[in-house]
This record gives structure tokens, C-alpha cells and sequence, in this order.
């Protein structure tokens, strides 16, 4: 994590730490964490954006398997006629080789991405929808302040404060 950020938070916590004391003076402190990334992954919506997801890295896999598959056999073809052809029908031969085998590295990356981005898309979906769960929840249940529990930002939270499996069930309740 960039020095900047760190700051940054660090900074924010100080002053919501204030305004929490402060706070704390005239009402009730209720804080709570959630694990975002565990409410993507253990969600309904979640698990089905893993399983679509599944189905196209198996088609994928399946595709690259294939392509592989054609290109060996080029290259066997190209191994058995090379001591017959002339050595510029070789080399055209070598260089169409070697051609296929860059597109079908730069189909592959091009794929694993959209995958990828797909992947992304979904998530940012789902944490959207989550956000404003936990945002609900915060209201009603009269939460002081809701953090995300990241190891990269929190460093420890106490699970008797973590209301990730609530946020879930209200989640996957909503999307009914």
C-alpha cells in the first residue's frame, strides 16, 4: 500500500476517533466490521458469479486444449515435411508456424481478460448491492460506525463487532 494512503487513512481514523469521542459523550458507541470480500464469496449472488465464471474458464480451458491440440499437429506435420521441402518453403512454413502461435497467445490473453473483467464486474456489482445493505443496516440497527474488516486497512476487530453473516442474510433475503 502507497505511503499516501496509508496516511490518508491513518489520518481519517484519527479524526473519526475524535468525532467518535465526542460522540461517545452524548450517545451510545456501537461499532461494527464487515468482511467484504467473505460477503461476495458466501453470498447467493456470489456464488452463482463464481459458478458462471467456472463455466467460462472450463469452456476456455477447453478451447485452449484444442487450439493446442491443432497446433502440435501443425508442428508435426511441419517437423515431417521439413527434410523434403526447399529451404524457402520451410521457412515461409516455420514462419506461419510461429505466426499462429502468437495469435493464439495473444487470443489467450485477450480471453483470460474478459474473464477477468467479467469476474471484476460481477464483484463491483455485488459489493454495490452489499454497500447498501450495510448502509441499512447501520440505520436501523443504530450503528455508530461500520468499518471494512481488511487486513490491508483493520488490523484486528473483534468478531463480537463483525456483522458480515448478517449482512449476507440480509443480502441474499433482498435478492429473493
Amino acid at each position: 500500500m502507497n505511503k499516501k494512503r496509508l496516511g490518508l487513512i491513518l489520518g481519517l481514523l484519527v479524526l473519526t476517533g475524535a468525532w467518535l469521542t465526542e460522540a461517545a459523550g452524548s450517545a451510545e458507541l456501537k461499532i461494527g466490521s464487515v468482511d467484504i470480500q467473505r460477503a461476495i464469496n458466501e453470498s447467493n449472488a456470489g456464488k452463482e458469479a463464481k459458478k458462471t465464471i467456472m463455466k467460462e474458464v472450463e469452456k476456455f480451458q477447453q478451447q485452449i486444449a484444442n487450439k493446442q491440440k491443432e497446433l502440435q499437429q501443425l508442428k508435426d506435420a511441419l517437423e515431417k515435411q521439413a527434410p523434403m521441402l526447399n529451404p524457402e518453403a520451410r521457412a515461409t512454413k516455420e514462419k506461419d508456424y510461429q505466426s499462429k502461435i502468437r495469435d493464439f497467445q495473444r487470443w489467450g490473453e485477450d480471453n483470460q481478460n474478459e474473464i477477468n473483467q467479467k469476474r471484476m464486474e460481477m464483484e463491483r456489482n455485488i459489493a454495490i448491492g452489499l454497500t447498501k445493505v450495510i448502509q441499512k443496516v447501520g440505520a436501523d440497527d443504530g450503528f455508530t460506525l461500520i468499518v471494512e474488516n481488511n487486513e490491508q486497512v483493520v488490523l484486528y476487530t473483534s468478531k463480537a463487532i463483525d456483522i458480515t453473516d448478517r449482512v449476507i442474510k440480509a443480502y441474499d433475503a433482498q435478492k429473493k
